[in-house]
């Protein structure tokens, strides 16, 4: 009897270890990296599951995916100081945002996958332009210059 409840106690341990990166995925960043400044029209923030709609002052975190409906558009200002604009139908998850320049940590890296984003650069483009990306269903845009536009059209649905 011993020995069976050995077993359970042990397979249940490697269970709870097993799904612990799974948990730490899922909870909700706690440091913002971004603020939204201005929404006209529908739009959303979505955070670790949680869709909330975006709303001047609403909070951007690290992973956040960000859309916009038809119609819609959506401001967001970083902590660098990077603007980011995005027009209708649009979707953009921050996939990576370091800045702490003290330290020599600067990163942002995001993926577009439809829709259109005017783009103007703030610190992290200006110290390290190499360290920012944006990611895009075709191809990825390097940050060489201080702004861009892009328009990510959606895929055709197959038939």
């Amino acid at each position: 009897m011993t020995s069976l409840s050995s077993k359970f106690l042990l397979t249940g341990l490697i269970l709870i270890l097993a799904s612990a990166p799974l948990i730490a995925q899922t909870q909700a960043p706690t440091e913002a990296v971004g603020i939204v400044k201005t929404v006209s029209g529908e739009a959303w923030v979505i955070t670790a599951g949680q869709r909330v709609k975006a709303q001047a002052q609403t909070n951007v975190f690290l992973g956040s995916q960000l859309k916009t409906s038809k119609g819609a558009s959506l401001g967001v200002t970083f902590k660098d100081n990077t603007l980011m604009s995005f027009g209708p139908d649009t979707e953009l998850t921050v996939d990576e945002y370091l800045f702490a320049p003290a330290q020599g940590q600067l990163k942002l890296g995001a993926r577009l996958d439809k829709g259109s984003l005017n783009y103007v650069s703030g610190v992290i483009a200006k110290l390290k332009p190499d360290a920012v990306s944006v990611k895009t269903p075709t191809g990825t845009i390097g940050i060489r210059g201080t702004q861009f536009l892009a328009k990510v059209e959606a895929a055709p649905a197959s038939n």
